[in-house]
């Protein structure tokens, strides 16, 4: 591991040669994830893609994309477009990435199960705002507003997100 790879500690994400609080999914950390469970997997994996909020926040880097109206995350199990980024609808998913709340301004997308999913292997595990401090996730990894976006202006394509088991 080095300096620029996030990695899930007890305390929340060392990042950068600094701690910050983080938290993860209901469902604990999983060497089995599967669909639904609320687990973040275990393993390394790498940061894909940026998505951000251009009617609520500045682009936090140059590679950032801007979510859109219909932008969703297919999490339907056998779903042709299973975890993936598609422009909705598609039935079957509440995945919408231009929600209400401020949860999904700044999305920062792993690898895991992508881009050849296995059906049932788990879908969306993401970096995003979390809801309030120490409340989980359904297996991503959540943290406070201003912190995702420190982190959100220093990573890059294939950062590690390191999840120890």
């Amino acid at each position: 591991m080095t300096a620029d790879d996030l990695v899930l500690t007890p305390r929340g994400v060392r990042f950068m040669g600094r701690h910050v609080p983080a938290t993860h999914g209901r469902g604990g950390i999983a060497a089995d994830k599967r669909e639904g469970d609320g687990a973040t997997p275990v393993g390394s994996h790498q940061i894909v893609m940026m998505l951000y909020r251009p009617d609520r926040i500045a682009r936090p880097a140059p590679w950032a994309r801007p979510i859109g109206p219909r932008d969703v995350w297919c999490d339907v199990d056998g779903h042709p477009d299973y975890n993936h980024l598609v422009r909705g609808p598609v039935e079957g998913t509440d995945e919408r990435l231009r929600r209400g709340d401020p949860l999904y301004d700044i999305i920062l997308a792993t690898d895991w199960n992508w881009p050849e999913a296995v059906p049932g292997g788990g879908a969306a595990i993401f970096l995003h705002q979390w809801r309030r401090p120490g409340y989980p996730t359904a297996g991503c990894i959540a943290f406070r507003r201003d912190h995702l976006r420190w982190i959100a202006e220093r990573v890059r394509p294939g950062t590690r997100v390191v999840v120890p088991g």
